[in-house]
């Protein structure tokens, strides 16, 4: 038995994604099947990209990955299959798997061109099902990699700036808000235990925000906090209420922290 994961931008109203664990269980009836999420805004491959990088690594080893935001879908954007020294990727080459395979150690990489493994016929509109599913399930099965389609030594990799540090400021972004209103930074733990967070500020687009504490009921109800997440990023919240709401936070605003 092999679990496989989905991570998309389908949501659940319609029949996308069951749909897609139709074709597996058709396949490889004692897969195991788990979602991470199908609320991923449409089309939005960064915000895929970081869900499947928070969450990947706490499944069994030889898990099987499957992403699936793909505005693309049908274009000549290729498709590829990566195992790695743990876990299995299968997804659009469009950046959304780059996150996660930046951490991790690359064994190989193939494109997915053999269309014995494909549900035929193929509908430019729905790689979810026709392509990722089948070739998913038939690896869950024992298909080797190499059968799926020729290697390649590369993989598309999104423009993910990193933070940056600078005479006791640390300088990042916004780069995912959840369902919580969180606006989740790209700003790590780590560079922050350097500058004692106890004693930090939070500002956005140069404003004052709020201190950074351990937990969001540091602070009274209806006020703002910095905290490190359970992705280990920097994360603004507001304590019973949505920091993205509140303060009109979006993707790509700067953000920094630094010293009282």
């Amino acid at each position: 038995m092999h679990i496989v994961t989905l991570t998309t931008d389908f949501g659940t109203a319609d029949w996308f994604v069951g749909t897609m664990k139709g074709v597996i269980l058709s396949i490889a009836p004692r897969a195991k099947i788990v979602d991470i999420t199908h609320e991923i805004p449409g089309g939005d491959i960064r915000a895929g990209a970081f869900a499947l990088a928070a969450s990947y690594r706490f499944f069994p080893r030889k898990a099987i990955h499957i992403a699936v935001v793909d505005p693309g879908v049908g274009s000549r954007r290729t498709a590829i299959a990566v195992q790695t020294a743990d876990y299995f990727f299968i997804g659009p080459d469009n950046g959304v798997l780059s996150l996660a395979l930046a951490k991790e150690r690359i064994k190989s990489i193939h494109r997915l061109t053999n269309k014995k493994f494909f549900l035929q016929p193929v509908r430019q509109t729905f790689h979810g099902r026709d392509v990722f599913a089948p070739v998913a399930a038939h690896l869950s099965e024992g298909v080797a990699l190499r059968k799926f389609g020729p290697e390649q030594k590369y993989f598309t990799r999104l423009d993910w700036s990193g933070p940056r540090q600078n005479r006791g400021t640390i300088q990042g972004e916004v780069v995912y808000i959840d369902r919580f209103g969180n606006a989740i930074t790209n700003i790590t733990g780590e560079l922050l235990a350097q500058l004692k967070p106890s004693s930090l500020r939070v500002f956005v687009q140069q404003k004052r925000l709020c201190p950074v504490k351990d937990f969001y009921q540091a602070v009274p109800v209806g006020k703002a906090v910095g905290v490190i997440g359970s992705s280990g990023f920097l994360e603004i919240a507001v304590n019973g209420g949505s920091a993205a709401q509140e303060f009109s936070l979006k993707i790509g605003d700067a953000v920094a922290v630094r010293k009282k």
